[in-house]
């Protein structure tokens, strides 16, 4: 019988829900795999796409994890400074096999000290902020550093969930979900990165993050 894995999502209000639900899927489907949605309370929690995820356990009842994982979004910035949040990371990071993030979750990572002295990964329009927390800011969709690993913007997270499934399972399991959910990009446009959309396109973009941010 498969050991079980415990992989645990913390998710808070104003998430990406691609950060979550885009890793949630690939890691359910790992032999084993046990997945749990972590916030206070058991209310639903509103992410920015306008619904909600259902948490399926609380900061005091959530089992020890594997796998802790932190997504992102703008609600990201308001957690920075609360306790409870800090506190609940830095106790399941201290037994965890894998501390990891997706997008902006990374901030979090490091305002929870979790990323002091290692590489890490985030989405373009925060990396320059991880030297504030020790962390060194790596360009790449996913960046593993010892039992680190941290993804890039929003999409990444199906990037870090097949990595991550390669390392508990093996590359060949990893193929294999892969081709069962069809991960297989052709986006209709070239301008997925900051490197590719342009100086224009991406002054645009940065200055509606800022108005959210504001």
């Amino acid at each position: 019988m498969t050991d079980e894995v415990h992989i645990g999502f913390l998710i808070f209000p104003d998430m990406t829900q691609l950060d979550v639900t885009g890793p949630a899927e690939i890691l359910s489907r790992l032999p084993g795999g046990v997945i749990h949605m972590i916030w206070k309370d058991r209310a639903p929690v509103p992410a920015d796409a306008g619904f909600s995820i259902n948490p399926t356990t609380t900061f005091d009842d959530c089992p020890q994890l594997d796998v802790l994982c932190v997504c992102g979004g703008m609600g990201v910035l308001p957690l920075m400074e609360d306790q409870d949040v800090i506190g609940f990371m830095q106790r399941q990071a201290a037994a965890a096999r894998y501390v990891a993030s997706v997008c902006s979750g990374s901030l979090l990572l490091g305002a929870a000290g979790l990323l002091e002295g290692y590489r890490a990964g985030c989405h373009w329009a925060f990396l320059e902020m991880l030297p504030k927390f020790g962390a060194t800011p790596v360009d790449q969709r996913v960046v593993r550093d010892r039992n680190r690993l941290t993804g890039g913007g929003v999409t990444a997270g199906i990037d870090f969930g097949l990595t991550l499934v390669a390392e508990l399972a093996g590359e060949e399991d990893a193929r294999m979900i892969q081709l069962m959910v069809e991960y297989d990009p052709a986006p209709p446009f070239d301008s997925g990165s900051p490197k590719k959309a342009g100086p224009d396109r991406v002054a645009a973009a940065k200055r509606l993050i800022e108005a959210a941010v504001s």
